[in-house]
């Protein structure tokens, strides 16, 4: 059984530009989907923080809009690639995709399809109105509610539709957080501190996962470093997800000179995405992708911003964003044969 380091931020605040003191910790849906999915694979987790204190969820990974379930999130996909047929043109920000009410497409498409429409006569109805909203910065119900573009819904039907999506997200996140309250290792974690070389030796990997917590602790924990590069100098797999990729500037020097993942292909959470998140709206002492770059890293994202996407270079897995999750660690039970 193949013996995993999930290594948490503690980290409880984040100083901002704009914001001292700025609740921070991991991100709940990164933790939580990737440890269930690792443990669920047969693997051993064992849940490890720099100092031992029990990590705690980033407030701002709790809110509803992080929560939507995967069925809306896929079709609106299907809704915004109607936009433009090159992915370059299609700019989805995370306003879009958490703010305009654009994830209810699904739940409209099915009143409208009780209503008498076919499947693709209730997705054109709601691509062409998700389109304007899109472009012009507006709500969705809105747009459907002028000229005729409702396809025969009520208002209240409208807003009952949005309504269903926000209960079940706050549902969704609910239930979330109380799983992750569940996990014995999230409340009892081990001291990364106190842990011998022999002790991290014995891991067949290392997991980071997000939130802007390892911004705080794990970039600058030198203890995260020699774990690094134990498990890095014995071929076992080094993987971060999202803002986990921090952890990696811990590492040391090679014997080179070159900092230890110098050269090798990774992503991480990019500066584009970390402009439209709420808390990067804040002022961000540093950025993550570009500290990434100067370090030494072959910078490698997707083609636009939220896209889930993975990059696997030797030992090395890394995922770009929370849309990245099940990927990335889908990507290291491959290479652990699970």
């Amino acid at each position: 059984m193949p013996r995993i380091a999930y290594l948490v931020s503690s980290a409880r605040e984040i100083d901002l530009r704009q914001s001292s003191n700025h609740p921070t910790g991991y991100w709940a849906e990164e933790a939580l989907k990737s440890y269930e999915r690792l443990v669920a694979a047969g693997a051993d987790v064992v849940v490890i923080t720099p100092d031992g204190k029990a990590p705690v969820a980033d407030p701002y990974s709790l809110e509803p809009q992080f929560h939507y379930p995967d069925q809306d999130r896929d079709y609106f996909a299907s809704v915004y690639r109607t936009f433009h047929q090159d992915p370059d043109d299609i700019r989805i920000t995370l306003h879009h995709s958490t703010e305009q009410q654009l994830v209810a497409a699904r739940r409209i498409v099915y009143r409208l399809v009780d209503a008498g429409k076919t499947p693709a006569e209730a997705h054109g109805i709601v691509s062409r109105a998700a389109k304007i909203a899109w472009q012009q910065d507006r709500l969705l119900v809105d747009v459907m509610l002028e000229n005729g573009k409702s396809g025969g819904l009520s208002e209240q039907t409208l807003r009952e539709a949005v309504a269903d999506l926000e209960a079940d997200a706050q549902a969704l996140s609910e239930e979330r957080q109380a799983r992750l309250e569940a996990i014995p290792g999230f409340n009892d974690p081990v001291d990364l501190s106190g842990m011998s070389d022999e002790q991290m030796g014995e891991f067949d990997a290392v997991f980071a996962p997000g939130g802007h917590g390892p911004m705080v602790d794990l970039a600058f924990d030198e203890n995260a470093g020699r774990l690094l590069e134990i498990l890095h100098s014995k071929g076992a797999i080094v993987a971060s997800l999202c803002h986990g990729p921090a952890v990696l500037l811990a590492a040391p020097e090679r014997w080179d000179g070159q900092w230890l993942f110098a050269d090798y292909r990774l992503t991480s959470y990019t500066d584009e995405e970390e402009d439209q998140n709420k808390i990067g709206m804040l002022g961000m002492q540093w950025y993550l992708d570009a500290a990434l770059k100067n370090a030494g890293a072959v910078f490698d994202d997707a083609p636009f911003a939220w896209a889930s996407h993975v990059v696997v270079d030797r030992n090395l897995i890394t995922g770009q964003n929370p849309n990245s999750t099940e990927a990335t660690a889908d990507a290291v039970l491959k290479a652990l044969h699970l």
